[in-house]
């Protein structure tokens, strides 16, 4: 695989994208539409499928796509209410309705079967798909840094308490003033400067309304109920120096989802934009 060069001026990352990892908007049978950047074989009907965080995009998986482009159809989706992608109908939207979306998207790309790969929050709308679409349909389900949600029985006081936090921050920064120090949490304390400008960027281009239903699937979801009922072979990675969901955490949801569960050196919990090699390394030995 090519090696990842990290440090480019935060202009030239833009353009790279752009020219290398194209979006392209995909209509919805119901009105609506999902923008999802593409690389490598497009006519395949198998493709590596990436879906980021809730404070992320689709811009984050630039460079572990185009490392893999080479072997495999890469895309990554702006979630509903994110980038161009329109907001879910419900304001209080569910796993379901975003995996009615994801459905939707991969039927209209020509995907019959994919490697599956949520990041953060991406968990919570990937495991709901890979539920209904089964192993027939999804080789491999990779969950990196999973969020886990605050939906399950007992965590009525911390899920108010995560709702109320997360949209008070929104109310009181905009979604400029989260951008703006995003990258303390996010990445590693050794993080150089062109890795947390990469994460603030790609934070700034949030909609509120689209973080807003976001943090609604967060208080609402409850990954343990995908326990002992996913048909295929899951993985779960988190970086060795993540605030966010931490390790021991992360090792707690790979127990319960029958999962390896395995440390990304070097990484805070954007591992997707601070260790991409180790991602394309990894997610290339599923795809032998």
């Amino acid at each position: 695989m090519e090696p990842i060069v990290m440090q480019q001026t935060l202009a030239h990352r833009v353009q790279r994208i752009d020219a290398q990892l194209p979006e392209h908007l995909v209509a919805l049978p119901g009105g609506g539409q999902v923008a999802w950047r593409e690389a490598g074989d497009t006519a395949s009907d198998f493709a590596v499928v990436m879906l980021h965080g809730i404070s992320s995009g689709a811009a984050s998986w630039m460079d572990v796509a185009l490392v893999l482009a080479p072997r495999a159809r890469m895309l990554a989706w702006d979630a509903p209410g994110y980038g161009r992608s329109t907001p879910l109908a419900p304001p209080v939207p569910k796993g379901a309705d975003y995996a009615l979306v994801l459905e939707q998207s991969l039927q209209a790309l020509g995907v019959r079967r994919c490697l599956l790969v949520g990041h953060s929050l991406g968990a919570l709308m990937a495991t709901p798909w890979a539920l209904q679409a089964g192993a027939s349909r999804v080789q491999g389900l990779v969950l990196i840094s999973p969020a886990g949600g605050y939906g399950a029985p007992g965590m009525g006081e911390q899920q108010a308490r995560v709702r109320q936090g997360r949209l008070a921050a929104l109310q009181e920064k905009g979604v400029a003033g989260l951008a703006a120090t995003i990258d303390q949490r996010l990445v590693s304390p050794a993080a150089p400067e062109a890795v947390r400008q990469w994460v603030r960027w790609n934070t700034s281009r949030m909609h509120a309304a689209g973080y807003a239903q976001a943090v609604e699937l967060l208080c609402g979801s409850d990954l343990g109920q995908a326990a002992g009922r996913l048909s295929m072979p899951v993985e779960v990675w988190v970086g060795e120096h993540d605030q966010v969901t931490p390790p021991a955490a992360c090792a707690t949801w790979a127990q319960r989802l029958g999962a390896p569960c395995v440390t990304l050196a070097a990484s805070g919990h954007a591992s997707v934009v601070e260790q991409p090699a180790q991602i394309a390394q990894r997610l290339a030995a599923l795809l032998t």
